[in-house]
């Protein structure tokens, strides 16, 4: 089953961290990718840009409004993610917990839903003889 682990954790100005503590969440983050990987779960994962940057779209009466920054206002902020791939619920949450920003913030695990691709792609499902 894939699982969708996001991160989320109060943005920090990047001036204002040490390098030392800059360092050591790259070490923390190292060991939890690496064991991931070692264990032949991890599908995909990246930290993001700042929320300062994101772009939100919506689209209203056939209109596209642009905004800069995030849609939501909260003091926690998506920060990265995992897409890992792992037997069950109990395993997502088990490696969620070991992340490093669940200290100071919160993981949410999403599982994925699979959809087939064709039903993706507009095509009408294959149909199944009676």
């Amino acid at each position: 089953m894939q699982y969708l682990l996001l991160i989320y954790t109060e943005e920090a100005d990047p001036d204002a961290v040490s390098a030392a503590d800059r360092e050591a969440d790259y070490r923390a983050y190292g060991a939890f990718t690496q064991e991931v990987v070692d264990r032949g779960f991890l599908r995909a994962g990246d930290a993001l840009e700042p929320t300062a940057t994101a772009t939100t779209v919506r689209v209203r009466d056939g209109r596209t409004l642009i905004s800069d920054g995030p849609f939501a206002e909260t003091k926690e902020a998506l920060g990265g993610y995992y897409l890992i791939d792992c037997p069950d619920l109990d395993t997502a949450i088990e490696l969620a917990a070991k992340i490093p920003g669940a200290a100071q913030g919160s993981i949410e695990i999403r599982p994925i839903w699979e959809l087939p691709m064709a039903s993706m792609a507009g095509e009408p499902a294959a149909q199944t003889a009676d």
